[in-house]
């Protein structure tokens, strides 16, 4: 018989049986011995005078196992994989795709395997990143929202430019929703956060970085304090307080980590199944965010939180969202009864003209649709543009008077009216500093 290599727990177990056969040992001490019953011991003792010492080992050593993968579907596998669009796919994400796109149930480890066989794949040992103490998950869903945007080549060059991914993670759960925008500006970010509460409700705080859509920048000589006093706030600081939804700062990316190790995880996961969808556009993009990706990755990496209650408040009749996330600025009424904005006049309808209305000051909202409102005391106003604003007239300018110095010693005033006078609005602006 040819000679087979034991494994060391397979000439364990021919000590055990030998003894047993030779009565130093009892088959059931025997069978505690290998761990299994004392009826497969007697069946091996009988086997052991007519097989000898091969009796441990399996009948399938050295044969391929029943469970194997077809050879052909491992080339089908690494045909794929060999292809430009799967280039910088790892295992355990190539794992998923073949399941999903091509129907090969396999393992990530055995995906693993064949990747590393044929080149495509180098194992690497993790290296130790700088250690930040983790802050605990808050309690419930809709508790905290963490809230970012990256800055990435999503579409990696393909057709129409998408670089601007914002995104809002709920603490809790890590349930998330987004959107691919034009840019990272306030008419973009409140168009997100407007589905985010038609979806979800409102959210109790929202943590961000202090990014200057949600912080005003300090005056020069002007401390924190004095800017909360002032309560200078930006269009969205407005709109939250507006909505009852607090807002809290990051003051490192760490702060927010969950947001941030979620857009690593975007820019691998995201980008490779949007070039194998073939995406090219940005509607395509949001799309296939709506109705794929936030499914499976809500589906996949969301946890349930600790506390059973939402905490999410919903949008009553009261809150008008289209006139909170807007652009909103106060203006005074002329005697004219008309307001003006961005560099135009705009006329109040003769029927909506009151009394004690002129110099008063009324809201005017830009709209995100683009639409102007002006509302006065809790009303909104039939308005109609009337034109650009005119420019204001030059000052006149005085006669020179006479210059009594003339034939002194004193040449101070020498020249001073043909110097050209300084524009109104910086004559104000200098006279205010010197105040």
């Amino acid at each position: 018989m040819e000679r087979i290599a034991m494994s060391q727990e397979e000439r364990d177990w021919l000590e055990w049986l030998k003894r047993a056969r030779d009565g130093t040992l009892t088959q059931r001490q025997a069978a505690g011995k290998m761990g299994v019953t004392g009826r497969w011991v007697r069946e091996l003792l009988a086997r052991l005078e007519e097989e000898g010492d091969g009796v441990v080992v399996h009948g399938l050593r050295g044969q391929a196992s029943n469970h194997r993968i077809a050879e052909k579907i491992q080339q089908r596998a690494l045909k794929l994989l060999r292809q430009p669009d799967w280039h910088d796919f790892g295992p355990t994400f190539a794992s998923e795709q073949l399941a999903k796109r091509h129907r090969i149930e396999v393992s990530k480890e055995t995906v693993r395997g064949w990747m590393i066989g044929a080149g495509l794949w180098k194992a690497h040992p993790r290296a130790v990143k700088q250690v930040h103490c983790w802050r605990p998950r808050r309690s419930c869903y809709g508790e905290l929202v963490q809230w970012d945007t990256s800055d990435h080549d999503w579409l990696e060059g393909r057709g129409e430019r998408v670089r601007y991914l914002v995104r809002m993670i709920d603490d809790a759960t890590s349930r998330s929703w987004g959107r691919f925008v034009s840019q990272d500006g306030t008419r973009q970010n409140m168009g997100v956060l407007w589905e985010y509460l038609e979806r979800n409700g409102r959210m109790v705080d929202v943590y961000t970085d202090r990014d200057s859509m949600f912080a005003v920048a300090l005056r020069p000589g002007e401390s924190a304090q004095e800017r909360r006093e002032a309560d200078r706030v930006t269009q969205l600081g407005r709109a939250l307080r507006e909505l009852g939804i607090g807002w809290i700062a990051a003051y490192s990316p760490q702060a927010k980590g969950r947001v941030e190790r979620s857009f690593g995880t975007d820019q691998d996961r995201l980008v490779k199944e949007l070039r194998l969808a073939k995406v090219k556009t940005m509607v395509a993009a949001n799309e296939f965010l709506e109705k794929e990706y936030w499914p499976e990755w809500n589906a996949r990496f969301a946890r349930p939180a600790a506390a059973a209650t939402d905490l999410h408040r919903p949008l009553t009749p009261e809150i008008d969202v289209a006139a909170i996330l807007s652009h909103v600025e106060g203006r005074g009424i002329h005697n004219d009864y008309t307001f003006s904005f961005a560099g135009r006049r705009y006329q109040i309808a003769r029927s909506e003209a009151r009394a004690g209305m002129k110099g008063q000051r009324l809201r005017v909202e830009l709209r995100l649709d683009g639409s102007l409102k002006a509302r006065y005391q809790g009303h909104y106003l039939e308005i109609a543009e009337c034109g650009a604003k005119t420019p204001a007239p030059p000052p006149s300018r005085k006669p020179a008077p006479k210059d009594h110095n003339a034939g002194g010693k004193s040449r101070w005033m020498e020249g001073f009216w043909e110097q050209p006078g300084p524009e109104l609005w910086r004559a104000v602006r200098d006279s205010n500093l010197g105040s």
